[in-house]
């Protein structure tokens, strides 16, 4: 779902730019809590497949594309501060050396898919946590399910702020209906990928896993 530049007036760019600074800067000061010698290795790896994913995009409208965010697979696996992060320096590098995303939008790209996503991949994931201590199928559910509704509320984000400040000459209507549908399927495919990259960690590592360990007692996974 990145957006290209002129796709928001200035001022919606602006505004969103700022609450993506203010967002990151909040995720900066409490990863630093989060990260220690098993999450900083498993948080660079995390960004890799992310940026690796992100490159797959689907074309929506003039200037906007869809494609798989990744915030519930790096807040699953490395918390929501560190995921936020993680998924920050992709949009960042897709933006600055690959042109992916316009710069003046990059404040609404971190939003949606570093911020909005991420959060709601991680409360959602947080909401089930007990299924995803029931087995590998539990897991495999939870890391779905988080991931479907993560990039559904995450292409929320892009219909509001185009509500907001749209200036691409699309219906708001077409816009959302675009949206929503699209990302509907990418849902799907997301949920699926993420739900066997996280599993299939957690089969050789569940300490790395830190949805399973971030309760006062560790979660385990039965196969």
């Amino acid at each position: 779902m990145h957006m290209s530049d002129g796709l928001l007036n200035a001022p919606t760019s602006v505004a969103f730019l700022v609450i993506a600074a203010l967002g990151v800067g909040f995720a900066l000061v409490r990863a630093r809590t989060d990260l220690d010698d098993r999450t900083a290795p498993m948080a660079g790896l995390v960004a890799t497949f992310i940026f690796a994913v992100q490159m797959i995009n689907f074309p929506i409208l003039p200037g906007a594309s869809g494609h798989l965010l990744g915030g519930a697979l790096a807040a699953i696996l490395v918390g929501p501060y560190v995921g936020a992060l993680c998924v920050t320096i992709v949009l960042v590098v897709q933006c600055l050396l690959f042109a992916d995303g316009g710069l003046t939008a990059l404040g609404a790209n971190v939003t949606n898919m570093a911020l909005i996503g991420t959060a709601t991949g991680f409360l959602v994931a947080v909401a089930l946590r007990k299924l995803a201590g029931q087995g590998t199928g539990g897991l495999a559910a939870v890391a779905f399910v988080s991931a479907f509704v993560n990039t559904v509320v995450a292409s929320t984000g892009f219909v509001v702020e185009y509500a907001i400040g749209g200036a691409g000459g699309v219906g708001i209507g077409k816009v959302a209906l675009l949206m929503w549908g699209l990302h509907a399927l990418i849902g799907i495919g997301e949920g699926l990928i993420t739900a066997i990259t996280v599993t299939s960690v957690a089969k050789i590592r569940p300490d790395l896993v830190y949805l399973l360990r971030g309760s006062q007692k560790p979660l385990e996974v039965r196969s």
